[in-house]
């Protein structure tokens, strides 16, 4: 299989890591020439393009690793020059508008929405990792046209990379994700910002240590992909931030009060997400105080 990867930062570049590991050829494509460069220094493709038509030409695999507000544009510009046959897959944060874009410009192509949960708060082709999938969900939305056999060509890649492939229906992944990934990334701006904005922030800042730092994680995400996030899952992720804020305005009322009730609230939240890591199997976390 002939494979292409647009985009070479983390995602694109670990997955082209991932793949040569397994004995695949990929070729490469970014708009800067020295991330291209160093994506070959890295071993995270065999050969880069020079245009997106170059990078789409004789590829059976085409992978779209940009944010999402950039698919478009990519899609716009590979459409023409795929060869017959060819299948394109992405893995934008966000499916719903991806899925539309794919049927208005790339109608007659088999397209495969993917959206890999996984990655960490570095960003660009220096921060990429052939191990970054490992034991990772890849979620997969195959568009109306898309041939049982290009399916299960993508899952193979998927599966090649480490990663677990799960079927989902676009508007579904975009609510589901809204709360647990793309909410997460508005509280932890949040965070920073309520903090650093304080004239104690620099006393604050010399004692601010693990707490602090795991919750504002996610502040540190590439801004430009965090924005197309909100772009093209609005109401969705507006939906998760109205309840969040009622949740929060909630616990504030109980400490406000000096409520005993607050405790009840704080064993009903630390149950729930322990809970949740014993379904994980990650019992050793879910034990700790």
């Amino acid at each position: 299989m002939r494979i292409s990867i647009i985009g070479l930062g983390l995602i694109g570049g670990s997955m082209g890591m991932a793949l040569r590991k397994s004995g695949v050829e990929v070729r490469g494509y970014a708009r800067r020439p020295q991330v291209a460069s160093r994506a070959i220094e890295m071993g995270a493709v065999d050969e880069v393009s020079r245009s997106l038509s170059s990078a789409a030409r004789g590829a059976d695999l085409v992978i779209i690793a940009t944010p999402v507000m950039a698919i478009r544009e990519v899609m716009d510009g590979i459409a023409p020059h795929l060869a017959q046959g060819s299948v394109v897959t992405d893995t934008g944060s966000t499916k719903a508008q991806v899925m539309r874009w794919a049927q208005e410009l790339m109608g007659g192509v088999e397209f495969i929405g993917g959206h890999p949960m996984a990655g960490r708060e570095e960003s660009g082709i220096d921060a990429a990792s052939q191990d970054l999938f490992q034991g990772a969900s890849y979620y997969l939305v195959p568009a109306a046209n898309a041939s049982g056999k290009a399916i299960e060509g993508v899952k193979m890649v998927v599966s090649q990379i480490g990663a677990r492939p799960l079927f989902i229906d676009a508007e579904e992944h975009d609510r589901l994700t809204a709360g647990i990934s793309h909410l997460p990334i508005l509280i932890s701006a949040a965070l920073v910002a309520a903090t650093t904005k304080s004239p104690l922030w620099p006393r604050m800042s010399q004692l601010a240590a693990t707490g602090y730092r795991d919750l504002s994680r996610l502040a540190s995400t590439n801004p430009r992909m965090s924005l197309d996030i909100c772009l093209t899952n609005r109401e969705n992720i507006l939906y998760w931030v109205d309840g969040y804020i009622k949740e929060l305005g909630e616990l504030r009322g109980l400490v406000a009060k000096g409520s005993e009730e607050l405790e009840e609230a704080l064993i009903k939240a630390m149950e729930a997400r322990n809970t949740w890591l014993k379904e994980k199997g990650d019992e050793k976390e879910s034990q700790e105080p």
